[in-house]
């Protein structure tokens, strides 16, 4: 599997930091996805499934 281009993969990531953060700014939401792109094994997932995995201890505390 090809690896996306890093602007793709940011975009891609924002999009699913907005689904779990609606109200934050989206520039906010670029600028995480950015920071998470610099982690080499978030950066091998698929965009979607990095922002899940780095999303979920903030989702099992917000289950509890």
């Amino acid at each position: 599997m090809e690896q996306l281009d890093d602007e793709l993969w940011i975009a891609a990531c924002a999009h699913r930091l907005q689904q779990h953060w609606r109200t934050v700014d989206p520039l906010e939401l670029e600028a995480t996805a950015r920071e998470l792109a610099h982690d080499l094994e978030l950066r091998k997932l698929a965009p979607a499934a990095a922002a899940s995995r780095w999303l979920a201890p903030v989702e099992l505390t917000v289950g509890c």
